[in-house]
């Protein structure tokens, strides 16, 4: 089986589970994550901020983010990507957005979202760690920033400043709906120079890149 094959299958796979999972869930999403998806309002505020013409979030979900941003920024073009179909389902419900069904890696370049020359902001919230290929995906999401644009993401971390037992519980509870924090991710945002700020005893980080000129 060649690398290209397995990584088809494993998005496959994937993409399926999450239309099992979301095909209930898609129902009570909005009310149920808004007390432990941390730092989202945040990061949310920092993009109305920016004030950005072009926004693209990639896994967009029930795009209540994007409906939030919608109401705050005027005149912005607004796109959202999810791989899930369910989730794609209750988004576009929501007017005045572009939605693409696809997996983030998947992405090959602005163009086939509708902004041939990029957007000037991109992110990710807590969506990363429900991608198993997640390198894939950062490095699709910076081929979409135009460039001096900015790329935020704000996701679990690992719960490190909270007591050992209950860290390991949340991690658990975490693990068995797909959700991993994986260390890879902020050593990549690292690397490319992305300040990282922790959220409540690193449950969740904030991460801005700036994308180079």
């Amino acid at each position: 089986m060649s690398p290209n094959t397995a990584i088809a299958e494993t998005s496959s796979s994937h993409v399926a589970w999450l239309d099992r999972y979301y095909g209930a869930h898609r129902h009570i999403y909005d009310l149920t994550r808004r007390l432990f998806l941390l730092g989202r309002q945040r990061v949310l505020r920092r993009i109305r901020d920016e004030r950005p013409a072009s926004v693209l979030e990639v896994g967009c979900g029930t795009a209540r983010n994007l409906a939030w941003l919608a109401r705050r920024v005027a005149g912005a073009h607004l796109c959202g990507v999810d791989a899930s179909r369910e989730m794609l389902r209750n988004a576009s419900k929501r007017p005045g957005l572009r939605l693409y069904h696809k997996c983030a890696e998947a992405i090959a370049g602005p163009a086939e979202l509708g902004s041939p020359g990029g957007f000037e902001v991109v992110f990710f919230s807590y969506s990363l760690s429900m991608m198993p290929e997640w390198l894939g995906a950062l490095e699709a999401a910076r081929r979409c920033v135009v460039p001096g644009g900015v790329m935020h993401v704000v996701d679990f971390w690992d719960f490190g400043g909270w007591p050992g037992p209950l860290r390991g519980w949340l991690n658990r509870r975490l693990q068995s709906h797909h959700v991993h924090h994986e260390p890879g991710v902020l050593r990549w945002l690292r690397d490319a120079g992305a300040s990282v700020t922790p959220v409540l005893g690193r449950w969740a980080y904030i991460a801005r890149l700036q994308v180079g000129r």
